[in-house]
Protein backbone atom coordinates (compact mmCIF):
# COMPACT_ATOMS: atom_id res chain seq x y z
CA UNK A 1 0.00 0.00 0.00
CA UNK A 2 2.67 2.61 0.71
CA UNK A 3 4.23 2.22 -2.85
CA UNK A 4 0.68 3.40 -4.19
CA UNK A 5 0.51 6.22 -1.56
CA UNK A 6 2.59 9.58 -2.99
CA UNK A 7 3.32 13.03 -1.89
CA UNK A 8 1.96 16.04 -4.15
CA UNK A 9 4.18 19.15 -3.91
CA UNK A 10 3.07 22.79 -5.54
CA UNK A 11 6.45 24.21 -6.42
CA UNK A 12 6.76 28.26 -7.22
CA UNK A 13 9.64 28.26 -10.04
CA UNK A 14 9.53 31.78 -9.95
CA UNK A 15 11.35 32.18 -6.98
CA UNK A 16 14.52 30.90 -8.81
CA UNK A 17 14.73 33.04 -12.46
CA UNK A 18 17.54 29.78 -13.21
CA UNK A 19 15.35 27.35 -12.50
CA UNK A 20 15.70 24.71 -15.05
CA UNK A 21 14.07 21.88 -13.55
CA UNK A 22 11.23 20.88 -11.20
CA UNK A 23 13.70 20.59 -8.27
CA UNK A 24 14.65 24.20 -8.32
CA UNK A 25 11.56 25.57 -7.67
CA UNK A 26 10.24 26.76 -4.00
CA UNK A 27 7.53 24.01 -1.94
CA UNK A 28 4.61 26.38 -1.44
CA UNK A 29 2.02 23.70 -0.79
CA UNK A 30 2.26 20.24 0.23
CA UNK A 31 -0.68 17.57 0.08
CA UNK A 32 -1.14 13.27 -0.85
CA UNK A 33 -2.66 11.28 -3.65
CA UNK A 34 -2.92 7.70 -4.82
CA UNK A 35 -2.13 5.80 -7.91
CA UNK A 36 -5.40 5.30 -9.68
CA UNK A 37 -4.15 3.08 -12.39
CA UNK A 38 -0.98 1.80 -14.33
CA UNK A 39 -1.13 4.57 -17.18
CA UNK A 40 -0.01 6.90 -14.25
CA UNK A 41 -2.80 8.51 -12.87
CA UNK A 42 -3.07 9.76 -9.78
CA UNK A 43 -6.12 10.55 -7.33
CA UNK A 44 -5.76 13.55 -5.08
CA UNK A 45 -7.93 16.37 -3.68
CA UNK A 46 -8.90 19.42 -5.97
CA UNK A 47 -8.00 22.08 -2.94
CA UNK A 48 -4.47 20.23 -2.99
CA UNK A 49 -3.67 21.68 -6.57
CA UNK A 50 -6.53 24.31 -6.52
CA UNK A 51 -3.37 26.99 -7.33
CA UNK A 52 -2.06 25.36 -9.73
CA UNK A 53 -4.99 25.10 -11.63
CA UNK A 54 -5.84 28.87 -11.55
CA UNK A 55 -2.08 29.68 -12.20
CA UNK A 56 -1.50 31.55 -15.84
CA UNK A 57 1.64 32.54 -14.83
CA UNK A 58 3.19 29.03 -16.34
CA UNK A 59 5.15 29.56 -13.10
CA UNK A 60 3.67 27.01 -11.35
CA UNK A 61 4.82 22.96 -11.11
CA UNK A 62 3.03 19.92 -9.64
CA UNK A 63 5.53 17.56 -8.17
CA UNK A 64 4.55 13.70 -7.21
CA UNK A 65 6.91 11.63 -4.91
CA UNK A 66 6.39 8.21 -4.94
CA UNK A 67 8.89 5.09 -4.00
CA UNK A 68 10.27 3.27 -6.78
CA UNK A 69 10.46 -0.74 -6.72
CA UNK A 70 13.71 -0.55 -5.09
CA UNK A 71 13.28 1.84 -2.45
CA UNK A 72 14.33 4.60 -3.53
CA UNK A 73 12.18 7.87 -4.05
CA UNK A 74 11.27 8.78 -7.62
CA UNK A 75 10.14 12.22 -8.73
CA UNK A 76 7.66 12.99 -11.30
CA UNK A 77 6.23 16.54 -12.68
CA UNK A 78 2.17 15.54 -13.13
CA UNK A 79 -0.51 17.47 -15.87
CA UNK A 80 -3.52 18.10 -14.12
CA UNK A 81 -5.78 15.74 -16.30
CA UNK A 82 -9.17 16.42 -14.74
CA UNK A 83 -10.60 18.66 -12.38
CA UNK A 84 -14.47 18.45 -9.64
CA UNK A 85 -14.22 21.47 -7.70
CA UNK A 86 -18.16 20.31 -6.40
CA UNK A 87 -16.73 17.02 -4.69
CA UNK A 88 -13.11 18.15 -3.75
CA UNK A 89 -11.41 15.64 -6.50
CA UNK A 90 -8.41 16.19 -9.24
CA UNK A 91 -6.71 13.64 -11.71
CA UNK A 92 -3.40 14.14 -12.44
CA UNK A 93 -0.97 11.72 -15.00
CA UNK A 94 3.03 11.50 -14.31
CA UNK A 95 4.67 10.25 -17.20
CA UNK A 96 7.15 7.46 -15.65
CA UNK A 97 9.74 5.32 -17.87
CA UNK A 98 8.77 1.43 -19.07
CA UNK A 99 11.26 0.34 -17.00
CA UNK A 100 8.79 1.33 -13.74
CA UNK A 101 6.25 -0.43 -12.21
CA UNK A 102 3.14 1.36 -10.52
CA UNK A 103 1.43 0.02 -7.99
CA UNK A 104 -2.21 0.83 -8.14
CA UNK A 105 -3.81 1.58 -5.11
CA UNK A 106 -6.25 -1.47 -4.34
CA UNK A 107 -9.98 -0.04 -4.41
CA UNK A 108 -12.47 -0.94 -2.08
CA UNK A 109 -16.05 0.25 -1.40
CA UNK A 110 -17.87 2.38 1.37
CA UNK A 111 -21.17 0.96 1.08
CA UNK A 112 -20.99 -1.50 3.55
CA UNK A 113 -19.17 0.06 6.12
CA UNK A 114 -19.91 0.47 9.73
CA UNK A 115 -19.93 2.93 12.61
CA UNK A 116 -16.80 1.46 14.87
CA UNK A 117 -14.49 -0.35 12.26
CA UNK A 118 -11.16 0.27 12.15
CA UNK A 119 -9.31 2.31 9.25
CA UNK A 120 -6.16 4.06 8.84
CA UNK A 121 -4.95 7.00 6.94
CA UNK A 122 -1.33 7.22 4.99
CA UNK A 123 -0.61 10.42 4.03
CA UNK A 124 2.10 13.50 3.82
CA UNK A 125 1.35 15.50 7.20
CA UNK A 126 3.07 18.63 7.53
CA UNK A 127 5.92 16.98 5.18
CA UNK A 128 6.33 13.61 6.77
CA UNK A 129 5.80 11.25 3.69
CA UNK A 130 4.20 8.29 4.17
CA UNK A 131 2.82 8.40 7.77
CA UNK A 132 -0.02 5.68 9.35
CA UNK A 133 -2.47 6.89 11.53
CA UNK A 134 -5.26 4.61 13.00
CA UNK A 135 -8.65 5.57 13.92
CA UNK A 136 -11.67 4.05 13.17
CA UNK A 137 -15.47 4.96 11.25
CA UNK A 138 -16.80 7.71 13.77
CA UNK A 139 -20.06 8.43 11.42
CA UNK A 140 -21.40 7.93 8.19
CA UNK A 141 -23.43 9.72 5.87
CA UNK A 142 -21.94 13.29 6.82
CA UNK A 143 -22.30 16.03 4.76
CA UNK A 144 -19.27 18.76 4.41
CA UNK A 145 -18.51 21.74 2.30
CA UNK A 146 -16.35 21.26 -1.02
CA UNK A 147 -14.18 24.29 -2.51
CA UNK A 148 -17.06 25.04 -5.16
CA UNK A 149 -19.62 26.16 -1.86
CA UNK A 150 -21.49 22.68 -3.06
CA UNK A 151 -21.90 20.28 -0.35
CA UNK A 152 -20.41 16.77 -0.57
CA UNK A 153 -22.74 14.00 0.64
CA UNK A 154 -22.31 10.67 2.20
CA UNK A 155 -18.50 11.70 3.88
CA UNK A 156 -16.75 9.60 6.05
CA UNK A 157 -16.26 10.87 9.45
CA UNK A 158 -12.93 9.37 11.46
CA UNK A 159 -11.06 9.75 14.43
CA UNK A 160 -7.61 8.81 12.79
CA UNK A 161 -5.30 11.66 12.67
CA UNK A 162 -5.39 13.98 9.59
CA UNK A 163 -3.46 17.46 9.27
CA UNK A 164 -1.86 19.67 6.94
CA UNK A 165 -0.53 17.44 4.04
CA UNK A 166 -3.11 14.55 4.64
CA UNK A 167 -5.52 15.55 2.00
CA UNK A 168 -6.14 13.67 -1.26
CA UNK A 169 -4.47 10.62 0.85
CA UNK A 170 -6.65 7.29 1.39
CA UNK A 171 -8.68 6.36 4.31
CA UNK A 172 -8.01 2.42 3.98
CA UNK A 173 -10.06 -0.53 5.78
CA UNK A 174 -7.79 -3.23 7.79
CA UNK A 175 -7.35 -4.98 4.35
CA UNK A 176 -5.94 -2.38 2.95
CA UNK A 177 -8.41 -0.84 0.56
CA UNK A 178 -9.40 2.48 -0.25
CA UNK A 179 -12.49 3.25 1.33
CA UNK A 180 -12.25 7.58 0.56
CA UNK A 181 -10.11 10.45 0.21
CA UNK A 182 -9.16 12.17 3.52
CA UNK A 183 -10.61 15.59 3.37
CA UNK A 184 -10.98 17.79 5.92
CA UNK A 185 -10.52 18.04 9.39
CA UNK A 186 -12.81 20.56 11.99
CA UNK A 187 -10.54 22.63 13.85
CA UNK A 188 -10.63 24.90 16.33
CA UNK A 189 -10.10 28.83 15.41
CA UNK A 190 -6.67 29.42 15.48
CA UNK A 191 -5.57 25.64 16.84
CA UNK A 192 -4.28 24.81 13.60
CA UNK A 193 -4.73 21.12 15.03
CA UNK A 194 -6.50 18.03 14.66
CA UNK A 195 -9.71 17.54 16.83
CA UNK A 196 -10.13 13.98 16.11
CA UNK A 197 -13.46 14.69 13.88
CA UNK A 198 -12.39 14.63 10.40
CA UNK A 199 -13.66 14.09 7.46
CA UNK A 200 -12.99 11.83 3.87
CA UNK A 201 -14.94 11.78 0.80
CA UNK A 202 -16.62 7.95 0.01
CA UNK A 203 -14.78 6.24 -2.21
CA UNK A 204 -18.15 5.12 -3.90
CA UNK A 205 -18.28 8.86 -4.96
CA UNK A 206 -14.54 8.50 -6.12
CA UNK A 207 -15.50 5.58 -8.30
CA UNK A 208 -18.34 7.35 -10.53
CA UNK A 209 -16.41 10.82 -10.76
CA UNK A 210 -12.92 9.54 -11.28
CA UNK A 211 -13.43 7.90 -15.00
CA UNK A 212 -14.89 11.37 -16.45
CA UNK A 213 -12.43 13.27 -15.30
CA UNK A 214 -9.97 11.26 -16.93
CA UNK A 215 -12.11 10.64 -20.11
CA UNK A 216 -13.26 14.16 -19.76
CA UNK A 217 -11.82 16.16 -17.54
CA UNK A 218 -14.64 16.92 -15.63
CA UNK A 219 -17.87 15.60 -14.79
CA UNK A 220 -20.68 16.91 -17.36
CA UNK A 221 -23.83 18.72 -16.08
CA UNK A 222 -25.79 15.98 -18.37
CA UNK A 223 -23.94 13.13 -16.40
CA UNK A 224 -26.20 11.88 -13.12
CA UNK A 225 -23.78 11.12 -9.98
CA UNK A 226 -25.30 9.53 -7.31
CA UNK A 227 -25.84 12.28 -4.14
CA UNK A 228 -26.45 9.56 -1.61
CA UNK A 229 -23.82 6.85 -1.85
CA UNK A 230 -23.91 5.55 1.15
CA UNK A 231 -27.12 4.01 3.22
CA UNK A 232 -28.25 4.70 6.63
CA UNK A 233 -25.45 4.17 9.28
CA UNK A 234 -24.51 0.79 10.45
CA UNK A 235 -22.48 -0.09 13.72
CA UNK A 236 -20.61 -2.78 14.91
CA UNK A 237 -21.89 -5.22 17.91
CA UNK A 238 -20.10 -3.86 20.71
CA UNK A 239 -19.10 -6.61 23.71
Amino acid sequence: TTRSVVAIQDLDLSSNVAAVDMDDGEIQGIGSGFVWDRFGHIVTNYHVISKIAKDTSGKKQIKVVLLALNGDVDSYNAAIIGLDPSRDLAVLKIEVPESSVLRPAVIGSSKDLRVGQNCYAIGNPYGYEHTLTTGVVSGLCRQIPSPSGKPIFGAIQTDASINAGNSGGPLLDSFGRVIGINTATFTRRGSGTSSGVNFAVAIDLVRQVVPHLIVEGAVSSSRSVERGVLGPPRYLSLP
